[in-house]
């Protein structure tokens, strides 16, 4: 297919979505050299080996790929033009989506009670990379929220449709990208020592 044909419309869209693949092919990039660094660092004398992470952050991914699959449920409401039940499942994503970052608080939370901080005499290296990783994917769900946001109100404002989904489905990839970089992480940090 010939990226210089079709509408005006059609080019915008193709364009738009190649930004966001840029985007997140770049947000990989950064979380492969972070978990990278990870393994690196593991070799030192003072990681610590023996420590698991805390059950809030298994809740925080079981809500964000409940989140994930609230937003296909969506866009599959939106194409059968069942507005009531998109805007149910849009809701619902956005709500996950809340429920993922204060469980991620709790994680931190729970971490701080063992005894560990972000720096200062109580930290260590391994604690810190954690705190990075999983702070700057917050950072991410934060956009990812926003996003959703638009959406919602976009979708309260009847502004898609199923020949009109740009908008809902940018949303919907940076969303799935998050969800999946999570689960990732999750993984990572939980077997990585």
């Amino acid at each position: 297919m010939d990226l210089t044909q079709g509408t005006k419309e059609e080019k915008i869209g193709r364009a738009k979505k190649m930004m966001l693949w840029f985007g997140i092919i770049s947000l990989i990039m950064s979380f492969a050299g972070w978990t990278s660094a990870f393994v690196v660092s593991s070799s030192r004398p003072d990681w610590l080996k023996d420590f698991q992470l805390p059950n809030a952050f298994l809740i925080s991914t079981v809500c964000i790929v409940l989140s994930s699959v609230a937003f296909i449920l969506a866009k599959k409401a939106l194409r059968a033009g069942q507005n009531k039940a998109t805007m149910l499942w849009l809701l619902m994503t956005l709500a996950l989506g809340l429920f993922f970052i204060y469980n991620q608080f709790a994680g931190f939370q729970q971490i701080i009670d063992l005894g560990y901080n972000f720096t200062g005499p109580t930290s260590n290296v391994t604690m810190s990379y954690i705190y990075l990783i999983a702070v700057v994917h917050i950072l991410h769900v934060v956009v990812g929220l926003i996003c959703l946001t638009v959406v919602i109100f976009n979708q309260f404002k009847q502004r898609y449709s199923a020949s009109n989904m740009l908008g809902f489905e940018l949303a919907l990839t940076f969303w799935h990208f998050i969800d999946i970089l999570w689960v990732y992480l999750f993984l990572f940090l939980y077997f990585v020592r």
